[in-house]
């Protein structure tokens, strides 16, 4: 089955292609920014936003009277209008908040261009990508399918990325009998009803005294000056090696679990509101569950698995498996182990939770 598939790597432009790709931001953000303002201004005046077609067909109009337009990529300027459009529809369909105006002071910076007569291509350790010619990058894979398009990224440790959107032809994996529930937690990120708890590697707390340190010298240091300049880079970089460690780690598990098993059935949280307690919201945040079971939920649709998830506030903690006795006093979370009162079976609170999830969300 034909799946979208991204192959994300780091390239090494030159001091001229950095120009180059700096200039294509800066064009695709002025673009951004000069539509939002007249779709705003048509909305309050007439009640009605402008169409993709409308603003799209505005782009040579605005070449015309900003020549340095011409300079850069014109499908990256097209990218940015129909990511204007997206953002309205997006509001109109209650998703998100109103567009807003892109700032050039933002950490992260990207622009996307699309696929046509060959100017996105591959030849050994180097990347060719449209108006800036070819791009050493570091392959640490190969790329599957036809390219798509490809998003350039400016990284707020000041690294450039790229993604190359394919069109990969994934097969299904064997099938197996196999069911797994998953009870997410902060002592163990995961508890599955079968098999070994995965530990939680708090990544965060294992790199607070460091990011702690740098954060300090960066409040230390003059807003704008090298100095802080390079402290700024070096916050970046911490956060930058937590995130890199906790998706490499749940990639890892992730994969096995979809690898193994045929069904796998997931809480459905409201993290959201879970963030709102102040006393666990940073190790919620580091836990990121939210992560899993989205790698868990495209991963699946891949491999020909299947996800399926409890009813919304499930008592799945204070469940008794075995006789189905809910006990009340198991909602405090400093309670790890209980005893079922009806049956007697003695509980560990994660693992009971996994077996209750596994069979609710049959």
């Amino acid at each position: 089955m034909l799946q979208h598939k991204a192959f994300k790597f780091r390239i090494y432009p030159s001091h001229v292609q950095i120009m180059q790709l700096r200039k294509t931001l800066g064009c695709c953000r002025f673009v951004f920014n000069h539509l939002l303002a007249k779709w705003s201004q048509t909305y309050q005046a007439t009640g009605k936003g402008l169409s993709y077609n409308t603003c799209a067909t505005q782009l040579p109009e605005m070449k015309r009277e900003w020549s340095w337009l011409k300079e850069v990529d014109s499908i990256a300027l097209q990218s940015a209008v129909r990511n204007l459009a997206d953002g309205f529809q997006r509001y109109f369909n209650k998703q998100n908040d109103l567009p807003r105006f892109k700032s050039r002071k933002y950490p992260v910076q990207s622009y996307t261009t699309r696929y046509t007569n060959g100017n996105i291509a591959v030849k050994g350790n180097r990347l060719q990508l449209p108006k800036l010619g070819w791009v050493p990058y570091a392959k640490s894979r190969e790329i599957e399918g036809r390219i798509l398009s490809a998003t350039v990224r400016l990284a707020p440790s000041g690294k450039w990325f790229v993604s190359l959107v394919c069109e990969v032809d994934i097969q299904p994996l064997p099938l197996t009998d196999s069911i797994l529930g998953i009870d997410v937690g902060i002592k163990y990120l995961a508890v599955p009803s079968e098999g070994p708890a995965m530990d939680n590697p708090r990544y965060t707390l294992r790199y607070e005294r460091l990011l702690t340190k740098w954060q300090r010298i960066l409040a230390r240091r003059k807003q704008g000056g090298s100095n802080w300049s390079k402290a700024k880079r070096k916050v970046a970089l911490i956060h930058e090696r937590i995130r890199n460690s906790r998706l490499d780690a749940m990639h890892k598990q992730t994969t096995k679990w979809i690898r193994e098993n045929q069904t796998i059935c997931l809480e459905d949280l409201r993290i959201a509101n879970m963030m709102k307690q102040r006393h666990l919201a940073k190790h919620i945040a580091d836990a990121s569950w939210g992560e899993m079971s989205r790698q868990l939920h495209y991963k699946a649709k891949w491999y020909g698995r299947t996800i399926k998830e409890t009813p919304v506030f499930a008592p799945t903690s204070q469940t008794c498996h075995v006789c189905g006795y809910k006990q009340a006093e198991v909602r405090d979370l400093s309670v790890r182990g209980w005893t079922c009162v009806s049956c007697q079976t003695p509980h560990d609170r994660d693992w009971n939770a996994a077996q209750n999830i596994k069979a609710m969300a049959q």
